[in-house]
């Protein structure tokens, strides 16, 4: 069987968490391969994500590695075993892989924080919004392929419905962006507020009058891993999205989350100024 041209992003950090129980053991590519009775090159493509591994082999492997850690093997397993293709594979050719990323790891996330400075967050936007930036960014395109990214932002909202705890923290500068014009711009504020009633949803509000603010360049989405270890962060960049899973750049991420959060209003103090400025449109 061929190498997989185009690993997604979960076989890949499978395959890099397998590379530094390798590395961290002081266990060679070499010797990894004597051990699985298979070639170098079948333990890189391995750790590169080209290729998949059962769990009887990760297992082993881990074994050899002299991983201790019971929690993150067994999720390792299950990274393994989820040969499934998702409802995002049927965009593949239509939307950027990374986005295909993305909504495959907010269908595996535990929790999801995010930060937005000049957009609504993407799960949390109505299709009018979706629609009128599509069109901004790219003109040229074809009717059909705008349609085609509203549908898929429209699918990766349902990953809400499954109850899955979503915090969102806005700065008031997207809040009165007005993509659309007064009326989508109405409209979709009038949807944050709808989607503020659901129990697992918080969404709080950073004023322009937050005192001492200083976050503005550091929007993202912090997606929960099944353990810590596996959580993964995501930014925006001009050619698409960018992930970020180095532990010590995980820290610093959760730190600014930390304090971009201790200058956000209160839940009801946000919500109260999504109706003003949704009454003042």
């Amino acid at each position: 069987m061929p190498p997989r041209p185009n690993p997604t992003i979960r076989q890949v950090r499978l395959g890099a968490e397998l590379r530094k129980l390798r590395e961290a053991a002081g266990v060679s590519n070499r010797d990894a391969a004597e051990f699985l009775n298979t070639s170098p090159t079948q333990v890189s493509h391995i750790e590169a994500g080209r290729f998949g591994i059962s769990e009887d082999r990760l297992r082993a492997l881990t074994g050899l590695y002299a991983c201790c850690d019971a929690q993150l093997i067994d999720v390792l397993v299950e990274m393994a075993s989820d040969r499934g293709k998702g409802w995002w594979e049927e965009y593949r050719g239509v939307i950027r892989p990374r986005a295909l990323d993305l909504a495959e790891l907010e269908q595996h996330a535990l929790y999801i924080r995010t930060f937005q400075v000049v957009h609504v967050p993407g799960i949390l936007q109505i299709e009018e919004y979706v629609r009128t930036a599509s069109v901004f960014v790219e003109p040229d395109r074809p009717e059909s392929e705008h349609e085609a990214r509203v549908a898929f932002r429209m699918r990766r909202r349902e990953v809400l419905e499954s109850g899955m705890p979503y915090d969102a923290i806005i700065h008031e500068a997207a809040l009165r962006m007005g993509v659309g014009g007064p009326k989508v711009a109405r409209a979709q504020l009038e949807h944050l507020l709808k989607s503020a009633e659901r129990p697992n949803i918080t969404i709080r509000v950073v004023p322009f009058a937050a005192d001492g603010f200083a976050g503005a360049g550091f929007p993202m989405q912090y997606l929960g891993g099944a353990i810590p270890q596996l959580d993964t962060v995501q930014t925006d960049t001009p050619h698409g999205a960018e992930f970020i899973d180095a532990a010590a750049q995980l820290n610093r991420y959760r730190a600014l989350l930390e304090r971009v959060d201790s200058t956000a209003l209160a839940v009801d103090a946000s919500l109260n100024l999504v109706r003003r400025i949704a009454q003042e449109l």
